[in-house]
C-alpha cells in the first residue's frame, strides 16, 4: 500500500478539524444569518462587523476597521474590516500575501430574520443570507482556524477583507478594495460555490452607459418638419445596440431605459438611454464601447445629435492561466476528499471583480454549496460544510509558497 503524502495527512488533520468544528459552525451560521444586514441598514451590518472583529482578535489578526463617509446620494455604509495575520516565510524567502474576501451584507430588509429565521431541515440550512454571503464568510474564518489549530503559517500575510456593500456594488468600499489588492499574490472568493459544487473562476465584467439624444422641438401639427425626432432616434439606436448581442461571445449588450418625450403634440426634443454591457473580457468591453459611439455617430435621424457617456464600469475577472493553476491545486485536494470540482464562468459580479481588475489571479466560489440567493428560498447544503472548509485551508497553505501559481 502506498504510504499517505504529506499534503494528504494534512489534508487529512484539517478535515477532521473541520469536520470537530461542525456544529459550532452551525451554531454560529445561526447566530449570524439571525442579525439582519441589508446593505443599507448600517446598523445591521456593523453588528455584523462586530461579530467578526471579535473572531479575528481570537485568531491573532491585527484587524483595521474603516468606516466610510456618506456616499453621494447621502447613504452610508457599515464599515469594512481588515484582518491580517503575519505568517513565517516573509516574501523574500518565498512566501505569498494571500488575500480572503467575503462580504457582511444581505439584499434583504430590517425584519426578515425574524420573519423568516434560520431553520435547517435534514441537511440543508436555509435563512436571509446563509449562502451569500454568511456562509461562505464564515467558512472563511474557521479555515483560518483550523490552519491555526496545526500550525501551519508557510506563507507572508494572510489578510481577510470583509466588506458592508457588495450587494449594492461596493460603491463605498470600492477604494479600500483595490488598495488592499494592491501587493497580495493571490485572492480568494468566498462567495459560496454554484450549486452543482464548481468554483468559480470568471465573472463577467459590468459597463453601464448613457446615451443623451438631442433633437429638435416643434408643433408636431403645425410644423413637424422643423423639429428633430429624439424619440425616434432612440429607438433606431435601441434596435441597432440590441442587434450587437451575438456579434461576440460572452458579450451581452441590454438598453434597459428609454426615456423621451413629454407631450404628444410636440416633436421629442429629447431623449436618455441606459445601456448595460457585460463582458469576460476587458477587451470585450472595449470592442462594445466603440460599437455604441459608432452606433451614437448614426442616430438616423437628420437633426439630431448624440452624447455617449460611460457611467460605471466593473472590471471582468478573467480565466487567466494563474487562475487555473489556483483551481488546480483546489481540484486535486477535493479529489482527495471524494469531491470532483468544475470550473464555472458566470455572469454576475461581485468584489472579486475588483480585486481581479488590480492584476491578482482569483479563485471565487469558495465557499459552501448554496444556491437561490436573494430569495426567500436561499439554502445552503451543511453536510458539505466540512469538505469544503479543509479543502479552503488546504488551499491557503498550498498557496502560501512562491511558486505556487
Amino acid at each position: 500500500m502506498t504510504a499517505p503524502t504529506r499534503r494528504q495527512e494534512r489534508l487529512d488533520d484539517l478535515l477532521d478539524l473541520a469536520r470537530a468544528r461542525h456544529a459550532g459552525y452551525l451554531r454560529d451560521l445561526e447566530e449570524l444569518v439571525s442579525l439582519d444586514s441589508g446593505s443599507y441598514d448600517a446598523a445591521g451590518v456593523n453588528r455584523v462587523a462586530d461579530w467578526v472583529e471579535r473572531r479575528l482578535d481570537r485568531l491573532g489578526f491585527a484587524v483595521e476597521r474603516v468606516r466610510f463617509p456618506p456616499t453621494p446620494d447621502g447613504h452610508r455604509t457599515g464599515d469594512a474590516l481588515v484582518g491580517r495575520r503575519r505568517g513565517r516565510l516573509p516574501e523574500p524567502a518565498g512566501g505569498r500575501r494571500i488575500l480572503l474576501a467575503g462580504h457582511m451584507d444581505t439584499v434583504f430588509e430590517n425584519g426578515t430574520a425574524a420573519a423568516r429565521p434560520f431553520r435547517i431541515d435534514g441537511s440543508t440550512a436555509y435563512g436571509p443570507g446563509v449562502s451569500d454571503d454568511k456562509g461562505g464568510l464564515l467558512a472563511g474564518l474557521t479555515a483560518l482556524e483550523i490552519l491555526g489549530q496545526l500550525g501551519i503559517d508557510a506563507y507572508d500575510e494572510l489578510v481577510l477583507l470583509a466588506t458592508p456593500d457588495e450587494e449594492i456594488g461596493s460603491p463605498a468600499s470600492r477604494p479600500l478594495i483595490e488598495e488592499t489588492a494592491a501587493g497580495v499574490h493571490v485572492g480568494l472568493g468566498l462567495e459560496c460555490a454554484r450549486e452543482n459544487g464548481d468554483l468559480v473562476i470568471a465573472r463577467k465584467g459590468v459597463a453601464d452607459f448613457r446615451l443623451t439624444v438631442t433633437g429638435r422641438a416643434a408643433h408636431a401639427g403645425i410644423e413637424p418638419e422643423r423639429g428633430a425626432n429624439a424619440a425616434l432616434a432612440a429607438a433606431h439606436l435601441t434596435v441597432a445596440l440590441q442587434a450587437l448581442n451575438g456579434h461576440w461571445d460572452d458579450v451581452t449588450v441590454n438598453v434597459g431605459v428609454v426615456r423621451a418625450g413629454t407631450r404628444a403634440n410636440i416633436v421629442c426634443p429629447q431623449a436618455d438611454l441606459r445601456i448595460e454591457v457585460r463582458a469576460a473580457t476587458r477587451a470585450g468591453i472595449q470592442r462594445v464601447d466603440r460599437a455604441i459611439r459608432e452606433a451614437a455617430g448614426q442616430p438616423g435621424v437628420p437633426g439630431v445629435t448624440v452624447e455617449v457617456e460611460q457611467l460605471d464600469m466593473c472590471p471582468p475577472m478573467e480565466d487567466t492561466s494563474a487562475s487555473r493553476r489556483m483551481f488546480d491545486h483546489a481540484r486535486n485536494a477535493a479529489r482527495a476528499t471524494g469531491i470532483e470540482l468544475g470550473a464555472a464562468a458566470t455572469g454576475g459580479v461581485g468584489d472579486a471583480n475588483l480585486i481581479a481588475g488590480t492584476g491578482v489571479p482569483v479563485l471565487d466560489g469558495l465557499g459552501p454549496v448554496g444556491g437561490a440567493d436573494h430569495t426567500p428560498q436561499e439554502w445552503l447544503d451543511v453536510a458539505g460544510v466540512p469538505q469544503r472548509i479543509a479543502l479552503l485551508a488546504d488551499l491557503i497553505a498550498s498557496l502560501g509558497k512562491a511558486g505556487r501559481t
